[in-house]
């Protein structure tokens, strides 16, 4: 995309060992990034393809389970395919990422995909988790949030759940903020928001490269 910059400089720093022991015990952390060049280019990457109509509606499921529902989910999506320079960075962090996971807590991630995400006013996402217990497809979900300026009464929180009904944290979809989270265990939903919200979610999956939506791009150009 014309607009984008050329070329990016640099990856975000993240503290693995942090990172790691949120993992292992409550299963999920929220960070703040710096690398304001290279997300600087997916937020005008995510606004554009927005602008030019280039992101579709998602749904649940996949293949032929594929359904459109609108009173569980409402944000639009397009999957990344490390096009433009600003994918390209955040996939070599995400691969980064992966590795440093791997290496301390042995959760066997293989590979990654990631879609950008829009919830125009009034979209949302109820509860929900991002794979189902045992299936051992997406392991980790990792979520970037690309929308400077963010105010409380916006909406669009990410409401991450415990035991039952009880509401751990709500986390405000500011610019820079990153979440990982354990995609099997951690419930969650986004509320709604009250005007365009952008972000790119990504999940580290265990060897199903077969059965990876974005790598089936051309097939299933809708996010499950």
């Amino acid at each position: 995309m014309s607009l984008l910059p050329s070329g990016l400089t640099g990856l975000p720093a993240l503290d693995m060992d942090t990172v790691c022991d949120a993992l292992a015990g409550p299963g999920y952390v929220a960070v703040r990034l710096t690398d304001t060049d290279m997300l600087a280019a997916l937020r005008l990457e995510a606004e554009s393809l927005w602008q030019e109509d280039a992101l579709t509606l998602a749904g649940i499921g996949r293949a032929d389970d594929h359904e459109l529902i609108a009173r569980v989910r409402r944000d639009k999506t397009k999957w990344l395919d490390g096009s433009t320079p600003g994918q390209t960075a955040w996939l070599a962090f995400a691969e980064t990422l992966r590795r440093e996971v791997n290496a301390r807590l042995m959760l066997g991630l293989f590979a990654f995909e990631a879609h950008f995400a829009v919830y125009e006013a009034g979209a949302f996402y109820k509860r929900h988790l991002d794979s189902f217990r045992g299936a051992r497809n997406r392991v980790l979900s990792t979520v970037l949030y690309l929308n400077p300026h963010w105010r409380e009464g916006d909406g669009g929180h990410l409401r991450i759940y415990g035991e039952g009904d009880v509401v751990l944290t709500e986390l405000r979809p500011e610019f820079g903020t990153l979440v990982i989270f354990l995609s099997e265990e951690i419930p969650h939903e986004v509320t709604v928001s009250h005007r365009e919200r952008f972000s790119i979610a990504g999940w580290h999956r265990c060897n199903d490269r077969g059965l990876a939506p974005a790598l089936q791009v051309r097939a299933l150009p809708i996010a499950p």
